[in-house]
């Protein structure tokens, strides 16, 4: 079956929406309960399909999660862990690379992993190589088999010095999960310190973890013996902030987004308010509206944090489609995150790829025949169109694009929207969308 969004554009979305724990922090945070000898207690859960692949990882690994009813919270009891049947783990991950990241927590508790043969958005080359290369280092056997990989470690685990060739978010926690309870010191040279990453250092530390990050990306873990529960509140989910901030800008509205967090958004507000948008910062959130006038242009690169995070660059594309004059982008961190342009250049965006590192400094994608630099030019009257998404946050900013859009939008591919945005069609619906979904056979 597939579902069809219908969206009228051409309205301003006006309102309020409330942003929950961070995508890129609550499934690895519900991981890392596999390392504890106690429950573990996780707040500000967001309800999205993320949250439910490692619900059910878990409790086929057998461990017993609970949800609050009212609450949202989930309690995780690893207490009687197991090995999980491959068909079982494939099953259930479906198109999501969080198996990866259980390797460490079930080879301490187990002995022995299995992780299938691993999805994720369509965005680029995102190999598993630093992962399996870290769990080498630290004493795993690592084996290639049908579907998958098989992973153990007869001799137990051993901290190791390490050095990421790029601070990369996925291989940061991989060590985090891996070390905490590994034998002697690691340390991690050239390690990723997204505020996700801090966070979960904040869930390993409650856990009874010894962990001290250092100056110029290094991260040092001393490993325990064994770790207990935690109970910790989630961050706020910075990047579903940024789209809201981006959506209410393109469409000349006014959105208070509930929970977003100034701190890590630094980099995110200060592009913000130079392409011409405002807010406002209050202890419970941020209110993101358009003040009027022309939307300025700009030149921006994507970075690790504390640069401009890759994930918000997509949303805002469409706000720069909307600026009076030429903006240049520069996307450092996936090679093809450009792919979702397409649509909005059927729906009357004027872009142009470039595979030369529009920027001032030459990344690591120079001279490798990839399309990673844009030109915007604008301003343009979107016209709706058929969109499928491609991607998460290319499926949101089409979204976007689609609501600014003059005209009507059908919009398939939809679920992948859920992998991140807690609810996202009633939220539309609150900021006073006309959204239209309906389910049809193939």
């Amino acid at each position: 079956m597939d579902s069809v969004m219908t969206i009228r554009g051409g309205v301003p979305l006006n309102g309020k929406v409330a942003v929950r724990g961070a995508k890129n922090l609550v499934p690895k945070a519900m991981v890392a309960a596999l390392l504890g000898n106690t429950p573990s207690i996780l707040r500000n859960v967001p309800e999205i399909k993320d949250v439910d692949v490692v619900t059910s990882l878990l409790t086929i690994h057998g461990v017993e999660v609970t949800k609050d009813p009212v609450t949202g919270d989930l309690t995780m009891d690893p207490q009687n862990a197991k090995t999980a049947p491959s068909r079982e783990i494939d099953a259930h991950a479906g198109d999501s690379r969080i198996p990866i990241l259980f390797c460490g927590p079930l080879m301490h508790s187990l002995g022995e992993a299995f992780i299938p043969d691993l999805g994720g958005c369509k965005i680029g080359d995102r190999p598993i190589d630093y992962h399996l290369q870290v769990l080498r280092n630290f004493g795993a056997v690592v084996e290639k088999r049908p579907g998958g990989i098989s992973i153990s470690a007869p001799k137990g685990l051993h901290g190791a010095k390490l050095e990421l060739p790029y601070p990369s978010v996925g291989a940061t926690e991989q060590v985090l999960l891996t070390a905490c309870r590994a034998q002697g010191i690691t340390e991690l040279a050239g390690a990723a310190v997204e505020p996700e990453i801090m966070d979960l250092i904040a869930v390993l530390q409650k856990m009874g973890a010894i962990i001290s990050v250092q100056t110029d990306r290094v991260i040092r873990i001393e490993g325990v013996e064994e770790l207990s529960g935690y109970n910790h509140r989630a961050l706020p989910d910075r990047n579903e902030s940024a789209s809201w901030a981006s959506a209410a800008l393109v469409t000349h509205g006014d959105i208070y987004v509930e929970g977003a967090d100034q701190q890590d958004l630094t980099a995110f507000l200060n592009t913000y308010r130079k392409i011409g948008g405002a807010f406002d910062v209050n202890d419970e959130g941020i209110r993101f509206y358009h003040p009027g006038g022309d939307l300025k242009p700009l030149v921006l690169e994507t970075g690790v944090h504390p640069g401009f995070m890759t994930d918000w660059q997509q949303p805002l594309v469409v706000a720069l489609t909307q600026a009076n004059g030429v903006s240049i982008v520069h996307e450092t961190v996936y090679e093809n995150r450009f792919g979702f342009t397409e649509a909005l250049i059927r729906m009357g965006a004027n872009i142009q790829l470039h595979r030369e590192c529009l920027g001032s400094v030459p990344c690591r994608f120079g001279q490798r025949n990839f399309q990673h630099s844009a030109v915007i030019s604008g301003p343009v009257q979107l016209k709706g169109t058929d969109i499928d998404i491609p991607d998460l946050r290319g499926g949101f900013s089409h979204l976007i694009a689609a609501l600014a859009a003059d005209g009507v939008s059908h919009v398939t591919g939809i679920e992948l929207i859920n992998r991140g945005y807690e609810r996202f069609q009633e939220k539309l619906e609150g900021l006073g969308v006309d959204i239209d979904l309906r389910t049809s056979g193939v």
